[in-house]
């Protein structure tokens, strides 16, 4: 069979022609032919609108044209186009918060930006806060017709969360903590001092800083949700390096501490573990021993999901739909936990 955008990952790699195309594409860029292990399922079509612009339909046409593949729709003996693999469509539900305002940070790309887009469009007053203006421009854009503040502020400076938590108003009743970054997948013995004070500062400290300036709010109202973005790395060793483990372990243990110390206030704290998610952050590799290690950890992922489906879990936790949920881990990961 020809090599087309409906072929899958799977097949591409499969096929001696795709797989050095592919191993080609992803050299020029110093990436290896594995990361593509857990993105398997998917087919290159689904892969280019995942992206976000990283991977286009013009480098999808020049893989397909350098092994001779089909570069029309594919189709069917009866001329019908050949089904792909189903994707995630989100239902959302109207009004589910309506009346009340959210905090979502890093709303500029992936999940922050589903997750605010789905507050939004489900009648909810939103922050949305990023460190890029020009992405929170063009996220005004496309909801213009949804009660929409943006907000360029540093989550680990605190007059950037004044700013935020003033933006906001006397009412909050959700935050969704998910502005992060990843490090360079060295292991303890090669990390540096500024990945690992950069990374504990972003995930660690501005997840703190922001909680921290919201309880006031939640504890007059006694009522309130809060939901921080850890990762599979916050509960295993083979995700991440050492500071990006470390750092989304300590969300886990100030997410659990703190749904501990205001139980019974009305407000409910939560975080969430992604697994593979299709984002802007980028994961570089400082470290030939870490390459190999996570690497090989990656290939046994169940797949990489959409923005929207990890939005799905956190509005749902920042929902009154999770009214006795608190203190949960919750591992959307599409099973990787569970291997």
């Amino acid at each position: 069979m020809a090599l087309s955008k409906h072929s899958t990952v799977g097949e591409w790699l499969a096929d001696p022609a795709g797989r050095a195309a592919l191993t080609d594409l992803l050299g020029q860029g110093g990436a290896s032919v594995d990361s593509l292990e857990p993105a398997k399922g998917l087919t290159l079509g689904q892969l280019v609108s995942m992206s976000q612009g990283s991977f286009t339909d013009e480098m999808a046409d020049a893989l397909i044209a350098a092994v001779g593949g089909e570069t029309a729709e594919a189709v069917g003996e009866e001329g019908v186009p050949a089904p792909t693999p189903a994707a995630f469509a989100e239902k959302t539900t109207d009004g589910r918060f309506a009346g009340k305002t959210v905090i979502v940070t890093g709303a500029g790309s992936g999940i922050g930006r589903a997750t605010a887009s789905r507050v939004a469009r489900e009648g909810g007053r939103v922050i949305a806060v990023d460190i890029s203006q020009e992405r929170l421009d063009e996220f005004h854009a496309a909801h213009s017709g949804a009660e929409v503040v943006t907000l360029t502020a540093d989550i680990t400076d605190d007059a950037g969360v004044a700013e935020i938590v003033a933006a906001a108003g006397d009412r909050i009743d959700g935050l969704a903590n998910v502005a992060g970054i990843m490090d360079d997948m060295t292991p303890v013995g090669e990390v540096t001092d500024a990945v690992w004070n950069r990374v504990f500062t972003v995930n660690v400290t501005g997840t703190m800083k922001l909680m921290r300036a919201v309880i006031p709010a939640m504890q007059r109202a006694a009522a309130g949700q809060i939901v921080n973005v850890a990762s599979e790395a916050g509960l295993r060793g083979s995700a991440a390096g050492a500071a990006y483990t470390a750092s989304k372990h300590a969300v886990v243990g100030l997410t659990k501490s703190s749904a501990f110390m205001y139980t019974g206030s009305g407000i409910r704290i939560n975080a969430v573990c992604p697994g593979g998610v299709a984002t802007n952050i980028q994961a570089s590799f400082g470290s030939p021993l870490g390459a190999e290690r996570v690497q090989r950890a990656m290939a046994i992922l169940p797949g990489v999901a959409q923005a929207e489906q990890l939005a799905a879990s956190i509005t749902w936790l920042l929902s009154d739909d999770s009214t006795n949920v608190n203190g949960a881990i919750l591992a959307s990961d599409g099973g990787w936990s569970a291997a």
